[in-house]
């Protein structure tokens, strides 16, 4: 096995083999296998800073397959040869790995179990990530200290501060220093959660004067758009080069976390992109816009003139149905793109309305009639059910909505010769942080007003009936493949999303015991309806209220009322808007 995993540095482009001599050592740690985390975008962009700092040498660590060792791929060193640890994770369902990880390199997973002064046996264990950034407390108690939100601004500030200080000081002095001295750097250690007599999350108390909330960090400019900085065959985006547009979102979709803890939405310049382009790998003429629900005509024309006079083809994983522009459409067809996917979201275009989509029938209609006629020979659909306010008809509303698609491209279809296949994938909603639906519970469609709640094994099983539903609907279609996720995964996702400090307990006891989550939860008198299927009240504070990300509670919770009454929010300006609290004066 170990044959295998150095051979991974022949394959790729772009890694870094340092000599350790008079350098400081860390580890960069992806809790997932190898080829999940090199498609990680983020976890590239982290590794290249690392790795452009000479006075570190930083080598990466990913979950082990078919009984590898836990080894770096660098060097073959294992964890405890690195006196710091940075995580980058992206996904609550890589929790259990995280401990795992812990567990198998011999470290205290618990931060307060680990040696006052740094050592390679207990290193000082650094997190960031999208993730920590929606809600850090579930993994509080294993980590020292978070960097909540994006690295650029921070991570050069903090790799100075550790290699001047990380064996000078002991670890919570350490600590302290750069809690009280950088943007978005948030030690667990000194935040203490307070709940009411009800068992209620109230607050958390700091200590050592630290503000009651961390603000995130932000990058404000780019003169270069984050872009691909290593390639390997075995990540999802082999042989291409991926360039970000931009930063969030300006359509404020009310389940969409991405959409507000990336407030204020950026839009890198088209010189900004066209620069992210040019530092592709000798060889690659393959590349991926991420975020073209941003972009706009000018700078798509101003992208598209470049690829064009550079000779590299475009590829993307999902559109959005309203802005198929000519420009947009001509890159598609000379890139002879064959699958894209668009979203409607909703079942429904009432559900639209509530998740603040804003796109009706007629723009996925003729969204998925122009993508077709451009070349696309598999159009994918995502929906999801479970949404607040959710109904059969919305459901059945969907069933017509495919048939009226696949009436129009197999016209186009029978033409050429070949038709289009239609693959829709049906995933279960989850309530995530900082959303208007932060309030709303997992697997229940009532409104708040209702104040009915169930359990979860009523909104599983509610969630199957609507998979049955479509399934049911859609069976007699030729040509169209339906996708389901797990109620039951989703679930856990929904109790991590929306978990405290106590879910610790729950990963370290899945990690030692092998158990299933509802098997731990229970072992710890923890259950899913307390965090997942509740419907949470104004009044509620959350244990993501330890960040700062800007937006005011009562916005939410406005947005959240909208959406019932089934009002569209317009999408945000920053030159002029104010509504949510992210942009000031």
């Amino acid at each position: 096995m170990v044959g295998k995993v150095t051979s991974r540095l022949d394959t790729e482009k772009g890694s870094y083999l340092k000599k350790w001599t008079g350098r400081l050592p860390v580890a960069l740690l992806y809790p997932n296998t190898y080829g999940v985390g090199m498609s990680s975008l983020g976890f590239q962009l982290v590794y290249a800073m690392l790795g452009n700092e000479d006075s570190l040498v930083c080598e990466r660590f990913f979950l082990p397959e078919k009984k590898e060792p836990l080894r770096s791929v660098e060097s073959q060193r294992p964890l405890t040869d690195f006196p710091i640890i940075f995580i980058s994770i992206s996904f609550e369902h890589d929790y259990p790995h995280l401990v795992q990880l812990l567990r198998m390199a011999g470290i205290a997973p618990f931060s307060s179990d680990r040696d006052s002064a740094i050592a390679p046996a207990q290193p000082l264990v650094i997190c960031g990530g999208v993730a920590t950034f929606m809600n850090p407390e579930p993994l509080a108690p294993f980590v020292d200290l978070f960097v909540l939100g994006e690295a650029e601004p921070v991570l050069p500030s903090l790799v100075a501060s550790l290699l001047q200080d990380h064996d000078r000081l002991a670890r919570s002095d350490l600590l302290l220093h750069l809690s009280r001295n950088l943007n978005g750097c948030y030690a667990p250690c000194f935040y203490t959660p307070e709940y009411d007599n009800e068992g209620e999350l109230r607050c958390y108390r700091a200590s050592h004067d630290l503000p009651e909330r961390v603000v995130k960090s932000v990058l404000h400019h780019s003169p270069v758009a984050a872009h691909s900085q290593l390639l390997t065959p075995e990540a999802e985006f082999a042989e291409m080069h991926l360039t970000e547009l931009g930063r969030g979102c300006s359509r404020g979709c009310r389940f969409c976390a991405a959409g507000f803890i990336y407030r204020p939405p950026r839009l890198w310049d088209g010189d900004a992109v066209v620069e992210g382009l040019k530092a592709r790998f000798t060889g690659i003429d393959r590349v991926g816009l991420l975020g073209m629900e941003m972009a706009d005509s000018a700078a798509l024309e101003q992208i598209s003139t470049y690829l064009k006079e550079s000779g590299c083809a475009l590829s993307f994983s999902s559109l959005r149905a309203d802005r198929l522009s000519d420009h947009l459409i001509d890159l598609l067809g000379a890139s002879e793109l064959k699958s894209v996917a668009i979203a409607p979201d909703g079942s429904s275009e009432r559900l639209r309305r509530v998740i603040n989509k804003g796109l009706d029938e007629t723009d996925l209609l003729e969204a998925a009639e122009r993508l077709v006629a451009a070349g696309i020979f598999k159009l994918k659909l995502y929906l999801m059910i479970g949404l607040p306010s959710e109904a059969d008809e919305d459901l059945l509303e969907a069933v017509t909505l495919v048939g009226k698609i696949k009436e129009r491209i197999d016209r186009i279809g029978k033409v050429r010769g070949r038709l289009t296949e239609i693959v829709i994938s049906v995933n279960c909603f989850a309530p995530k942080p900082w959303t208007p639906f932060q309030f709303h519970p997992f697997g229940m469609s009532f409104s708040p007003e209702s104040n009915k709640e169930g359990s979860a094994k009523e909104a599983v099983n509610e969630l199957k009936r609507r998979q049955k539903v479509l399934r049911n609907g859609l069976s007699s279609l030729a040509n169209v493949h339906l996708q389901f996720d797990k109620p039951e995964s989703v679930l856990f996702q929904a109790v991590l999303s929306r978990g405290d400090r106590r879910l610790a307990e729950v990963l370290l006891t899945m990690a030692d015991t092998g158990c299933s989550w509802k098997q731990a939860m229970k072992q710890h008198h923890l259950t899913a309806e307390e965090y997942a299927v509740r419907a949470f009240r104004q009044t509620s504070w959350f244990p993501w209220y330890v960040i700062d990300h800007g937006i005011d509670h009562d916005y939410l919770w406005q947005e959240y009322q909208r959406a019932f009454d089934e009002k569209l929010t317009l999408a945000c300006d920053t030159s002029i808007c104010r509504r949510c609290g992210v942009c000031h004066g």
